[in-house]
């Protein structure tokens, strides 16, 4: 559980070069990189858990995932590294720069984001892949990774992709979608010291090139490159153009490893299953512009928070930014003083304590509302039961008990208003 599987391409005695993939993808997403790449750099590839052949040990924060990566490194014996990164795979990049400075000689972060979207819109995917499996990922992927005129011009790159996605473990992927909902780095941009290309899609809509500019803003030694008629999954989409880019900045960067006492291979290398297609017609990849660093970000303060921010913290993770949002914006000078109590109180102090996990806490929280009847904090806080992991199989198995030991009218009441939430917040994206 604290590695990652593997496979090296290139010279034994040549610089490291790291490839992290996307959420869903495994490492085949850079086969087309490969040949390139492994002419003069040692090139290691690695799979999220529960990806590809890797182990379902699920990780549900980004620097667990960067931390199994270094463990990986240490048994191999590297020091030193250039790190490129997909999505996910760049936030362990980043990640690494931040916490293993001297590890990093060199990065790229390849549609990335130093904020992945919205805490809640990775919840609320959670809640429907244990609804409704991976399925409904999958079918949905081609719009978010490729441009429609790839989707087009190569279905057997893109049929590729969707199985890609079906093959991969639930429990890892729902995992991921938690470590993505914690990750912002938007305050430690200027800690990264490394030489960094922030290479986007000039037609990703999941992390667009607005995205990637704050990236290059916050980050001192950054430049950006626009690759133009792609969408996601650039080295993928186009990667004549990744490849050149990654090339010339990885070149340039001048960066080296060390891999004395590095032990032999013994990961599995089996045969690539994307077969390599046409590549597709595609315009000149853009020269990289510069940007100008924006500074130091403004100070946050340390130390151990207190009632009040540890609550507003779990009350958003738990209910969700729309609901907290709406809250804090219908509060006046009469309801200010009870708000900010059942933050403190209830969300800082309670929900926080450490013997009972948030899945107990909901199921408690989902018995005592229906025994005394309260039917709209029951709709919030199935939802809330949702995202804290429970099914809708367990919430009918928790309603039943309640029907024993709370009466029978209090639990019908209580799954028509389960009922109703659960088909609302599990219906798969059309």
């Amino acid at each position: 559980m604290k590695t990652l599987q593997y496979r090296f391409d290139g010279p034994e005695d040549g610089p490291v070069l790291i490839l992290g993939p996307s959420l869903g993808t495994t490492w085949h997403m850079w086969d087309r990189q490969v040949p390139e790449l492994s002419r003069r750099w040692r090139v290691l590839r690695y799979d999220l858990p529960g990806h590809g052949g890797s182990p379902a040990h699920p990780a549900s924060a980004i620097g667990d995932l960067a931390d199994r990566l270094i463990a990986t490194l240490d048994q191999l014996g590297i020091d030193q590294f250039g790190y490129a990164g997909c999505a996910i795979g760049g936030a362990i990049g980043a990640d690494l720069a931040l916490r293993h400075p001297h590890r990093v000689a060199s990065l790229a972060l390849i549609s990335s984001s130093p904020r992945f979207g919205t805490p809640d819109s990775w919840r609320q995917r959670g809640v429907v892949i244990r609804t409704n499996g991976l399925d409904p990922i999958a079918r949905t992927a081609p719009e978010r990774w490729f441009t429609t005129s790839f989707v087009t011009a190569q279905p057997a790159i893109v049929d590729w992709a969707v199985q890609m996605v079906r093959t991969t473990d639930p429990g890892c992927y729902i995992a991921a979608c938690e470590a993505l909902a914690a990750y912002d780095i938007r305050s430690q941009l200027g800690q990264i010291g490394a030489p960094t290309l922030v290479l986007v899609g000039a037609d990703d809509q999941v992390t667009p090139p607005a995205d990637a500019r704050v990236l290059v803003a916050g980050i001192p030694d950054a430049r950006l490159a626009l690759v133009p008629g792609t969408s996601h999954l650039t080295p993928v989409e186009q990667p004549s153009a990744a490849t050149d880019l990654l090339v010339r900045h990885f070149a340039s960067s001048g960066q080296s490893s060390h891999t004395t006492g590095m032990t032999a291979i013994t990961a599995a290398t089996p045969k690539p299953v994307l077969t390599p297609a046409p590549t597709p017609p595609m315009a000149p990849a853009s020269p990289i512009a510069e940007i100008a660093p924006a500074g130091q970000p403004a100070h946050v303060p340390t130390g151990q928070p207190d009632s009040r921010a540890r609550g507003i913290k779990v009350r958003r993770e738990v209910l969700g930014d729309a609901h907290v949002d709406a809250a804090e914006a219908a509060v006046d000078d009469f309801t200010a003083d009870f708000q900010d109590f059942i933050t403190r109180y209830a969300w800082g102090e309670v929900w926080t304590r450490p013997a009972l996990d948030r899945h107990t806490r909901s199921v408690v929280t989902l018995t005592a509302l229906t025994a005394r009847g309260h039917l709209d904090e029951l709709a919030l806080h199935t939802r809330a039961a949702l995202r804290n992991g429970l099914t809708p199989a367990e919430i009918k198995e928790v309603l039943l008990h309640t029907a024993v030991y709370c009466g029978v009218p209090a639990a019908n009441a209580a799954f028509a208003v389960a009922q109703r939430v659960i088909q609302e917040e599990t219906r798969p994206e059309a």
